[in-house]
């Protein structure tokens, strides 16, 4: 605190109100968080890109046609599982039914929302790219250890669903 002159009178100034040290440090631990995940969020999506690219796949096409292997689903659900906008995933859809890589069906649960699945040409597609990932996993696991890996996924994991219920809970 240092004291200034106002007027006649002499004044303490109070040091400017921040954050106590136990907010500051999670304030840190929240940004190296963020720039830890954007930066491995390029990391991936490089690689993704690198491992399509022979399949004839870019990394999002990859990517939504990973989405419905295991059952077809709606561009909706689609976009959820995967945490980007419906619009961006319709856009790569139509993309991939133009090419043939897969194929819009009734959905019997909502007559206006179909069903997106994958042909057999976009399931070969996938299938193109499954030694290069079968590589990467590889040398991942033993760069950092079977525990570590999958304590890392799972720390990933986790803090993906805190912040989803902290969404839900805003109002």
């Amino acid at each position: 605190m240092s004291p200034t002159t106002n007027g006649a009178r002499t004044t303490e100034q109070e040091p400017a109100a921040g954050p106590e040290p136990s907010v500051r440090a999670a304030q840190e631990l929240l940004s190296r968080t963020a720039l830890g995940v954007f930066r491995l969020n390029g990391q991936f999506l490089a690689v993704s890109e690198e491992l399509a690219r022979p399949a004839g796949l870019t990394a999002a096409w990859w990517q939504v046609l990973g989405a419905v292997l295991r059952e077809p689903l709606p561009v909706a659900g689609v976009a959820r599982a995967m945490g980007i906008t419906r619009q961006s995933v319709q856009r790569v859809a139509d993309l991939l039914v133009e090419r043939g890589l897969a194929a819009y069906e009734p959905n019997p649960a909502h007559r206006r929302a179909k069903l997106l699945r994958p042909t057999e040409a976009g399931r070969a597609a996938v299938e193109r790219i499954r030694p290069g990932h079968a590589e990467l996993a590889a040398r991942l696991r033993d760069t950092l250890g079977e525990e570590r890996f999958a304590r890392a996924a799972q720390a990933l994991e986790e803090l993906s669903d805190a912040l989803a219920r902290l969404e839900s809970a805003e109002p």
